[in-house]
């Protein structure tokens, strides 16, 4: 054997892993539930789900990742807040079936383990889940030299929940006359950044620069964390007949509000209700972005959107404005058959 046939001289570092195991433990420990069996370290992450609390429990599961935001946060070398947005792209899918996400697992690729680097992703995941109340039960950091460069890294996560049977949300719950409520953005979330990256690169904007308007810098704009959605939403569930949530990601309010629409309805959402938050407006200018487009690719200030009879929707903006969230009625289900966005940005 060659002296220097070692997994160390092919790029993989052992110890460097075991570091950032080391440095994320009390982050990860600190992501937990009661229902946890076992702790870091273990081949598998085990679970207990308490079937007693249910009637008949159904068992919620998404996957995603985080896409190329991961190159702003390269670029700028901050690592510390991806994390929220992984957690945040695959618990807000599972809470708007009504399901409370129990239990999250991530999975890290990278081309060689920083130590520091990969505890703050971690932590970051971690952090996040803490949000939204879910527990991180394991995960795994790959170190893949000769297919990724030294400093590159991909992230994915995939979690389960839990919701009754008798009481997931969806198209047959909606009706005609249903109001549509938003909740607001914080910012570009984790959709679109293929497009804010070229028209970064094509207007040669500095992501160190404070653009008019925005009060810090435009990297820091790009890398705040996607909002998650999940403790105040599932606390709407419980007081109010929510009949359907959509989750507002890749293809805006026209590609995901058709997806909780049964056969026959559609909405009209009426931009009206809110102003277009100053980043997408400076993404527009500088990328000479179609409004059709933006609202194709971004959120445009929407990150989620809620179903309910007309009758609860004020109170149910009030409770979620009590829980932290900037909430508004938007507008309502029709019989039209298809989601009309009308009129123009409130100023």
């Amino acid at each position: 054997m060659s002296e220097n046939s070692t997994y160390a001289a092919a790029g993989v570092s052992l110890e460097e892993g075991d570091r950032a195991v080391e440095l994320m433990r009390r982050k990860v420990e600190g992501a937990s539930r009661p229902e946890v069996v076992g702790g870091l370290g273990g081949f598998a992450g085990l679970f207990k789900l308490d079937v007693s609390k249910y009637t008949s429990p159904l068992l919620a599961s998404s996957t995603d990742g985080v896409g190329t935001k991961i190159a702003i946060a390269q670029a700028l070398d901050k690592h510390d807040t991806i994390g929220q947005d992984l957690v945040a792209m695959v618990v807000d899918d599972i809470v708007v079936c009504g399901a409370e996400p129990l239990f999250l697992q991530d999975y890290i690729a990278c081309g060689k383990v920083d130590a520091e680097k990969i505890a703050a992703i971690v932590g970051g995941i971690a952090d996040g889940c803490v949000l939204a109340g879910t527990a991180l039960v394991g995960g795994e950091t790959a170190e893949h030299p000769g297919l990724m460069a030294p400093d590159d890294y991909d992230l994915a996560a995939c979690a389960t929940g839990v919701v009754e049977a008798d009481r997931v949300l969806g198209p047959d719950r909606v009706r005609a006359g249903d109001a549509v409520i938003a909740l607001a953005s914080s910012g570009v979330h984790s959709n679109g950044y293929s497009l804010v990256r070229k028209v970064i690169a094509d207007a040669q904007l500095d992501l160190n620069a404070i653009p008019e308007g925005l009060g810090r810098t435009l990297g820091e704009e790009l890398l705040e964390p996607t909002r998650i959605y999940t403790k105040p939403l599932l606390s709407l569930i419980e007081r109010y007949d929510v009949h359907a949530m959509c989750h507002v990601t890749g293809g805006g309010i026209p590609g995901n509000l058709p997806r909780v629409l049964p056969a026959g309805l559609g909405a009209s959402v009426d931009r009206g209700t809110w102003s277009l938050p100053p980043i997408f407006a400076l993404l527009a200018q500088a990328g000479g972005i179609e409004r059709d487009e933006l609202e194709r690719a971004f959120n445009v200030g929407v990150g989620m959107l809620v179903v309910l009879p007309e009758a609860d929707a004020d109170a149910a903006v009030r409770a979620l404005k009590a829980d932290g969230l900037d909430a508004w009625a938007c507008g309502q289900i029709t019989d039209s058959g298809s989601v009309q966005v009308a009129s123009d940005y409130r100023p």
